[in-house]
């Protein structure tokens, strides 16, 4: 009784929420400022990974790409290894005489 309450009470808050968020998130006037405030964040992300990767590379460390550039080729490497044990176990065994 208490539960079926409370979940009705929640959808109807629910329902009400809804319809002013998509009044408000549609409304030009919150969009345009909302727009150029994540322009602004992704630009000062941009310049912060920059700034971070000279600073590793002035110690001479490895970037956050240069980990990933060297993981990819470690993972090339590791497939192809597969695929030559693959092949060496499909070949017949050859009897030595």
């Amino acid at each position: 009784m208490i539960w079926d309450m409370w979940k009705q009470g929640f959808a109807a808050w629910e329902q009400a929420t809804a319809q002013y968020m998509e009044k408000v998130l549609t409304n030009p006037g919150v969009l345009g400022p909302a727009g150029a405030m994540l322009t602004a964040a992704m630009k000062t992300k941009a310049a912060t990974d920059k700034a971070l990767a000279s600073w590793w590379a002035t110690f001479g460390l490895p970037t956050r790409r240069d980990q990933e550039r060297a993981l990819h080729k470690l993972n090339q490497l590791e497939t192809r290894l597969y695929d030559l044990e693959e092949q060496l176990y499909a070949q017949p065994t050859q009897k030595k005489s």
